[in-house]
This record gives structure tokens, sequence and C-alpha cells, in this order.
């Protein structure tokens, strides 16, 4: 049920890790680079939802719920990453990453809904985790591919006509191949409950009507009407992803550029030498992030889901604001594992501690709206963060990456202070 999120976090992880570095090589300077980021945020706030509230709707008898939107997604992720690294311009990559983003949510959203409409309040806990331990297995592999094509299959780092380093361009190539395969598998072998009430969706229709005016005014309800559990986790969220945003827009090109000395103009292989050593470190990151999955239940059986949630944000803060201060490149391999623990309960616990908050028929729009306290910050910072790069920061991308840590800390803080959960949930 889970395997389907290797493929997608396989093609977000090379998104994620190479983007920045792409827009470099076209061209494009440090403050440019959160603008350029911006389709990842404005696709998960229109699609999201709208995606959630299809797919609440949706039955096929041999499909099912969650599944069509898998499977439609898939393709079309699959596509945009063999278009990619084919990207000659800025303007090329950029209005390239918005289609990818776009079909990347239509398979990522309903996967959160799915764990929840087939698990009960106990297992969702594991259900999760296990999608973060399948996420986190992902990105390791997709972390290390570049250099693993250029030292073990004789690929090259040389640029090629568009302007993007082969091993790259041939990484993209792979993710798209195991997206497709891995969404696959899910759809064929894993299977849904059928609605109990054959009116269900009259039902559904009867509260908000159908139609687009019918999906606008359900979405505008569900908002105002947002369980007090979404609203406490929301603010937990929203001080958490810029934190993660801006170590995914400057730790590449920061680790190339301030640790390994390394210009992207300049026909040396320093700066491309820094990225695959930080994609490394984010794969060790990721690592973490699968191995820790594994002792989720254990430390929320101990500690709760509230309590977990915190101290692993604020360990991975702890390493991100480290970063500043490191001129050993191999000691990156300690504080990103530090994230990778962060990482594995953002994944995972979040979800967990709302989903019994939510109401079985809505589950998959609220899991679309609660993408809104990702992605509204990361807007914020695509728009302006730029303007602080250059103006107050000096284009230091590393000390970008520093306020990323700080900002997870406070997360962490605030989480333990206002999020509620109750005992009888903790239990697995």
């Amino acid at each position: 049920m889970c395997f389907g999120f290797f493929g997608i976090q396989f093609g977000w992880s090379l998104q994620m890790n190479n983007m920045s570095a792409i827009y470099e090589y076209l061209g494009a300077s440090p403050e440019q680079i959160p603008g350029l980021w911006l389709a990842a945020p404005m696709t998960g706030l229109l699609v999201q939802p709208i995606i959630g509230y299809l797919s609440d709707r949706t039955w096929h008898p041999t499909w099912g719920r969650r599944r069509p939107f898998f499977l439609i997604g898939a393709i079309l992720s699959s596509l945009a990453l063999f278009i990619m690294p084919n990207a000659s311009a800025i303007w090329m990559a950029a209005g390239t990453l918005w289609i990818l983003d776009s079909c990347i949510n239509v398979s990522m959203e309903p996967f959160r809904a799915f764990v929840a409409d087939n698990l009960n309040e106990q297992q969702r806990p594991f259900g999760y985790a296990m999608q973060s331990m399948f996420i986190g297995a992902a990105a390791f592999i997709a972390g290390f591919l570049p250099g693993l094509l250029v030292n073990w299959l004789g690929f090259s780092r040389e640029k090629v006509a568009g302007g993007i380093p082969q091993n790259i361009m041939w990484s993209f190539y792979i993710g798209g191949i195991m997206f497709l395969c891995a969404v696959l598998y899910t759809v064929l072998r894993s299977k849904e409950y059928p609605p109990t009430d054959p009116n269900w969706r009259q039902q559904l229709d009867a509260q908000h009507g159908s139609g687009l005016s019918g999906a606008i005014k359900e979405i505008t309800a569900s908002i105002l009407q947002m369980p007090k559990q979404m609203k406490r986790l929301a603010l937990v969220q929203f001080l958490t992803w810029p934190g993660l945003f801006l170590m995914w827009f400057y730790y590449t090109t920061g680790v190339a550029r301030d640790i390994f000395k390394g210009d992207p103009n300049t026909s040396n292989d320093l700066y491309t030498q820094g990225i695959e050593h930080a994609n490394a470190t984010s794969a060790v990151l990721n690592l973490v992030t699968f191995l820790f999955s594994l002792t989720l239940s254990f430390w929320v059986a101990k500690l709760g889901k509230r309590m977990t949630h915190t101290f692993c944000l604020l360990i991975g803060g702890i390493g991100l604001f480290c970063v500043k201060f490191i001129s050993d490149p191999n000691m990156l391999y300690v504080v990103m594992s530090m994230v990778g623990v962060a990482w594995a309960s953002i994944l995972s616990m979040p979800y967990s501690m709302l989903a019994g908050h939510l109401p079985e028929n809505k589950i998959g729009i609220y899991m679309g709206i609660f993408n809104f306290f990702i992605v509204l910050p990361e807007i914020i910072a695509s728009l302006f963060f730029g303007r602080i790069m250059e103006n107050f920061l000096h284009n230091d991308r590393l000390l970008a990456v520093q306020i990323g840590g700080s900002l997870l800390i406070i997360a962490g803080i605030v989480c333990a202070l206002i999020v509620k959960e109750k005992t009888h949930e903790d239990l697995l």
C-alpha cells in the first residue's frame, strides 16, 4: 500500500536535490532561486485540495477511490522527469517544474488519505511510519544516484548540449522509470474498501452541491470548519516547512560554493563534486529517515506522538543550524543525519495526529487543505526570500540554511506547547 511512495519520493528527491543546481547551470543567480521554486507550492496549493475533493467522490469497482489518481499522476510525472534535464534555458526548466509538480501532487495527495482510509486509528501511526520508511529509502538511493552513475557506470560530469551534466540527466531518466513502476505496483497490488452506504455520493453533494461551484463551496466550508487539532498542527507545519525549504533552496549549492569552493561557470569540476557530496549527505539523511522510521512506533509508545515530534524537530533544527560552522565536508554526514531524524517524524507524526480528528468522508479534502500550511510559507519564502538573500544575507547560502534550522527549533517548541493528543490513541 505504501510502496508507490517509493517512486513518488524518488522523483521528488531528484527534483529537490538538483533543481537549484540546474538553475545555476543555466545561469540563474542566488536571489532568483526562491522565485524559480515557486512552482512547487503554487501547484500544491491549487492541485491538492481539488484532487482531495475529487478522490473523496470517486469510486470505481476495479480501481477504487484513490488509485486512479495515483496512476494518472504517475504517468504524467514520469514524462515530465524525462523532459526536465533537456531544458536549455531557465524559463524551460521553470515551466517544466510547474508541470512536474502539478503531476506529482496528483499522485501524492491521495496517498495520505489512502492510509487513513484503509487503517484504523491504532494502525495509522505505523502506516504513516511505513510511508516515511519508503520515502527515506527512495530518497537515499536518489541522492547517491548521480555519483554512482559516474563512479560505477562511467557516465560523465561534463555538460551536454543543454547545459546539464550527463550524470544528472540520466538520473532523471531513471527516476521517471522508477516513479511509474513503483506506483503501478501499488495500483495493481493494493485494494480499497468500497463505500458501505449506496447513497454516499448523493449525501456529500447534498451538503454543498456538485460541480465546480460545489467544490469551491465545500473547500471553503472545510477551511472555515477545520477541527481544532488541525489548527494547532497547522501552526507547527507553518513554522516547520520554511526551514526545510531553505535547506532545499540553498544547502546543495551552499556546500558546492562555500565548502568545496566551486563555481558553476568555470571548467573545473569542484562545483559538480560539491553538488554530488551534498546529494550524498542528503542520501544519508534519508537513510537515517528510513531506519528511524522503523523505531517511531517505539518512541510514540514511550513519549506519545506530540513529544516524539517535538524532540525530532529539535534534533533536526540543531543539525541544520550547525551546517554554517562546518569546514570538513565529512561532518555534513553527521548533521544531515540529525535532520533525517526530524524528516522521519515530519513525514508521519503530523498526519497521524491529525487523521483521527477528521470526518471519515472528507479525509481526502482535509489532507489537501492541510497541505496549505506547507505550501503557503513556501510561497512567502519564494516571493520574498530572494530579496532577503540579496539585501540582508549578502547571498550567504549556508546562513540561509542556518535560519532554516532555527525555524525547526521554534516549531518543536510550539508543538510541545500547543498540540493536544488523546492518551488512549498513543498506544500502538
